[in-house]
């Protein structure tokens, strides 16, 4: 300690002293005058209470012994400084305390709009996943159902193939007829892909079009039958059957698949129309109003692919000739491998994903992981990061969502991570299975741009 703080303490603890030396004068005065031999001066008295003696060891002592004794803080800008500023903190049985967090209201404001945006743009994203993607998995659900019931033969049954001769006059129509969500045919275009296959249901309602591959228009013909079959799908979402359509050529086979029939047409043509113009799906497209003269096939999507569909791309195609499904494969749908033996391309193996017929399960077992995970993260670690900010051993954060719902989480950081996650999960499946499909049929952008319409 320096003679300064020595001074600057020692005043009431000189006084303390003068008291005891002016009993000791008494006790003097009892056993004699003043200034006899045992008397003290004042100025011994007062050589006794300011001096470096005996009573300084004494005074050091007493404060070795306070058991909370702070040091006195220097500012050297500013000279002797009392107690913590409000950058420093006084330390603590448990630890330096922290206050409330520095950051502005303007600046936690300006967060909180920053996750707000960050949020919209990330539900933005879901939506295109959601259309492009999840809409296809719940349409391929629906059509392998409805293959299964009604449980049409395998063209491939036990892996073994055979190329269906083609048949000669004119070919069987089926069905006959058909109600709204039928079944009529199952479809295949190569230029697609090997594996590319869709169902072809009776109408072309939200309904048939969002859940089942594609729908025929119930005013045309049947496969088969002379005049126009037109069948119409999606280019973009909910599988987007004809989202290639773009890429068929001239000559490209477009083969329909029915109960016990194929028939292969050839592509011919395309034309981009107004949906105003309905004569591309009369039984004589070319001559409307005139008797039809051609077994014809016409596909129907929405024109441009992207954005708002203001128009109709129109392909037209002419059948070659049909086969019976008890005879084989048609041609155009085989492969012969090394050995000589035929194979069908297309082996229909179904997506994992579509074998969900929703996202409800997913919510189900990822609120049970989190129920679990919540409850034994609760016991063993209790709140540690809402705890640290009530003792003041952190610093109180700045207003954030994702940061307080965080910090609702029991446990240690990554368990508390672990569940936010979890609960991110459950809130993007809740948007794609309930949400989505609410504003696409709701608000009036979105639904003029996810290929709800048809011709």
């Amino acid at each position: 300690m320096t003679d300064h703080e020595h001074m600057g303490d020692g005043t009431d603890s000189g006084a303390d002293t003068g008291a005891d030396d002016a009993r000791t004068g008494a006790s003097g005065d009892a056993n004699g005058p003043a200034g006899a031999p045992g008397a003290r001066t004042p100025r011994e008295a007062g050589s006794s209470s300011f001096g470096r003696g005996p009573v300084r060891r004494s005074f050091e002592g007493d404060l070795s012994a306070v058991s909370d004794f702070a040091p006195i803080h220097v500012d050297t800008a500013h000279g002797v400084d009392d107690g913590p500023r409000d950058d420093q903190q006084a330390d603590s049985p448990n630890g330096p305390r922290y206050g409330h967090t520095k950051t502005g209201f303007g600046w936690q404001l300006l967060g909180v709009f920053a996750e707000l945006l960050l949020t919209l743009a990330a539900i933005c994203g879901l939506y295109i996943a959601w259309q492009m993607w999840w809409t296809g998995v719940q349409s391929e659900h629906l059509q392998q159902q409805q293959l299964q019931s009604v449980g049409w033969s395998d063209p491939a049954q036990g892996g073994q193939a055979k190329i269906a001769a083609p048949q000669q006059g004119d070919p069987p129509v089926q069905p006959q007829q058909a109600s709204d969500g039928d079944l009529i045919a199952q479809i295949y275009v190569p230029r697609f892909g090997d594996q590319w296959r869709r169902t072809v249901v009776q109408g072309t309602g939200a309904e048939e079009l969002n859940k089942h591959g594609m729908g025929h228009y119930p005013d045309t013909q049947m496969p088969g039958q002379l005049g126009n079959m037109a069948i119409a799908g999606h280019r973009n979402g909910y599988g987007q059957p004809l989202g290639d359509v773009d890429k068929l050529q001239s000559g490209d086979p477009i083969v329909l698949r029915t109960k016990d029939y194929w028939y292969v047409y050839r592509y011919t043509t395309n034309k981009i129309v107004l949906p105003e113009q309905v004569d591309v799906i009369t039984p004589n497209p070319e001559h409307p109003g005139q008797q039809p003269t051609a077994r014809m096939i016409t596909l129907t999507t929405c024109e441009p692919k992207y954005s708002t569909p203001t128009h109709r791309w129109i392909s037209h195609g002419e059948l070659a000739y049909w086969a019976k499904g008890s005879d084989g494969i048609p041609k155009e749908l085989s492969a012969t491998d090394g050995s000589g033996a035929v194979r069908f391309v297309n082996n229909q193996t179904q997506s994992p994903m579509s074998k969900l017929s929703s996202l409800v399960p997913v919510m189900q077992v990822a609120l049970l992981c989190y129920l679990v995970l919540f409850i034994a993260a609760a016991a063993a670690w209790r709140w540690p990061a809402r705890r640290a900010i009530r003792e003041g051993r952190v610093r109180r954060p700045a207003a954030s969502i994702y940061g307080s719902i965080l910090r609702l989480q029991p446990g240690v950081a990554p368990v508390r991570f672990l569940l936010l996650l979890i609960l991110l999960v459950v809130a993007a499946a809740a948007l794609m299975q309930w949400g989505f499909p609410w504003a696409a049929t709701t608000i009036p952008y979105l639904r003029s741009i996810s290929s709800f319409v048809t011709v």
